[in-house]
């Protein structure tokens, strides 16, 4: 199996030696960007799989720096965020951001985080599923990454993608935040249920908001006539 290749952007030395440290015992490549131009650069030169991104950068943002990516790719990313930047973190998620830790944060945490990840990207590569899910509205084809509404494409991060997928697999069924975190994250995945509710929030934005229901206190629940 080829080596994981992980940037880590902060501008504050200790945090990414410490992280490089943590990643390169796990026999990851590891890349490093003090500022976010040399992010965005190294972004453009590598082909990553894991992003670890602080927002407060020199020269350009950790938010900037995000838009950029996303522009171009489905990297998954990992924000790094101060306690006293929770708009910043709903702000980084809407953006496309797939994941978020608060500082100070347990680097074992962090490894964890990013195992959980590159298994879920494994198994999505694997795992034996229909190659197209088709309802009357919305129609979306693991192949080749697409969905459709009403025939007009519309664009999904990655995350956004597996979340869609896991509810169309299970029309009409309530799925909870922990079933979909288990599904889409992994079973071991330590963050929050919040960010749920964020990207399934933005896939239904995206789906015009229709389609998707909420079941308060429970979960949510995707509904489309069946073809």
């Amino acid at each position: 199996m080829p080596r994981a290749k992980i940037l880590i952007v902060d501008d504050e030395p200790d945090i990414r030696d410490l992280i490089k440290a943590y990643l390169e015992k796990e026999d990851f490549q590891v890349f490093e960007a003090e500022d976010g131009q040399e992010a965005v650069k190294i972004a453009r030169t590598v082909n990553l799989d894991i992003v670890v991104l602080d927002i407060m950068l020199p020269k350009k943002s950790g938010l900037e720096v995000l838009a950029d990516i996303r522009r171009e790719s489905d990297v998954y990313v990992i924000l790094l965020t101060a306690k006293t930047e929770e708009v910043d973190k709903l702000v980084g998620l809407n953006m496309g951001a797939d994941d978020y830790l608060t500082k100070p944060f347990s680097p074992r945490e962090l490894v964890a985080r990013i195992n959980a990840s590159l298994r879920r990207l494994a198994v999505a590569g694997h795992q034996d599923r229909p190659d197209v899910y088709r309802f009357a509205h919305v129609r979306l084809d693991v192949g080749s990454h697409q969905v459709w509404v009403d025939n007009e494409e519309i664009d999904l991060t990655a995350i956004e993608f597996d979340l869609l997928r896991t509810m169309m697999a299970h029309p009409g069924q309530v799925l909870t935040r922990e079933q979909l975190l288990d599904h889409v994250w992994g079973a071991d995945y330590y963050g929050e249920t919040r960010v749920i509710d964020v990207h399934v929030g933005h896939v239904r934005q995206k789906l015009s908001g229709r389609f998707i229901s909420t079941v308060r206190g429970v979960g949510y629940r995707f509904e489309d006539e069946r073809v």
